[in-house]
C-alpha cells in the first residue's frame, strides 16, 4: 500500500465516509457541514479545532489525490464534498461494510481495542460479538493490497491490544511503551521531589520551633 495521509486528511476522510453512512439525506458535505463534522467534542479523538481555510487546504490536497471530488448539484449554490476514497468507481480499493466501519472509526479516533471497536461502529456496520471484529482486524491486517491494520503491543494494565491502521505510515511499535515508561519515570521524580520538600519544610518547621523555643526561655540564650 503506497497511501499515506496526515491527520487532517484521515479525520476529514473519516467523516466523510461516516456521513454517507449515517446520515444520507445530508451527504454530500458543505465546507461548513464538514468543518462542524472535523471539531465533533464526540467520537473524536483528538479533539481538534479546524477552521474553513484549513478544511478546504485538506480537500484541495485529497482532490489532487482523487481520494475527494466536489459535488455540484443542480442549483445547489454551496459546493459540497464527497469521498471516492473506497468503494468507488475511481479507485481499485473496496470494503466490506464491516471493513469500512472499522477504518472509518480507527481513523476518528485512532487505535483502539476489538471491543472498543465493535462499540464504536454500531452506527456504521453491524458485528455479532468482538471474534466477528477480530475477525474482520485480521483480514485487514492480511490483505494482499494491504496491510491496513496492525496490532501494537499490549499496554500495562490492559486485557486487551488496541489496533491502529496503517494509513498514515508505519507504526513505531515501541513508540507507546516508550511514552508509558518516560510518563512513568517523570511520576516517580515528581514522588522523588515532593519527599525531598516535604524533608526541607519539616526541618525548617524543627528549626524555626527551636528559635521560638530560645526566644521564650532566657535561660536558654
Amino acid at each position: 500500500m503506497n497511501i499515506e495521509l496526515t491527520l487532517h486528511e484521515t479525520r476529514v476522510i473519516g467523516c466523510l465516509i461516516e456521513k454517507e453512512i449515517t446520515t444520507p439525506e445530508q451527504y454530500p458535505l458543505s465546507l461548513n457541514a464538514l468543518t462542524n463534522a472535523c471539531n465533533q467534542r464526540s467520537n473524536r479523538e483528538p479533539v481538534l479545532d479546524l477552521d474553513e481555510v484549513t478544511v478546504q487546504q485538506v480537500l484541495d490536497s485529497l482532490v489532487k489525490k482523487y481520494f475527494v471530488n466536489e459535488h455540484g448539484g443542480f442549483g445547489s449554490r454551496v459546493p459540497k464534498f464527497q469521498h471516492r476514497f473506497c468503494n468507488s468507481n475511481y479507485g481499485t480499493l473496496k470494503f466490506t461494510p464491516q471493513e469500512l466501519g472499522v477504518v472509518c472509526e480507527l481513523f476518528l479516533r485512532g487505535p483502539q481495542t476489538p471491543g472498543e471497536l465493535r462499540s464504536h461502529t454500531a452506527r456504521l456496520c453491524r458485528f455479532g460479538d468482538v471474534t466477528e471484529v477480530e475477525a474482520v482486524l485480521q483480514q485487514l491486517a492480511e490483505r494482499e493490497d494491504g496491510p491496513f491494520v496492525v496490532r501494537l503491543p499490549r499496554e500495562p494494565g490492559r486485557r486487551e491490544s488496541r489496533y491502529a491502521h496503517l494509513f498514515s505510515g508505519e507504526i513505531a511499535q515501541g513508540a507507546e511503551h516508550e511514552d508509558v515508561a518516560v510518563r512513568a519515570e517523570a511520576s516517580l521524580a515528581t514522588v522523588e521531589r515532593l519527599a525531598q520538600l516535604e524533608q526541607r519544610i519539616a526541618a525548617l518547621e524543627a528549626e524555626v520551633a527551636a528559635l521560638k523555643q530560645q526566644g521564650a526561655d532566657p535561660a536558654a540564650s
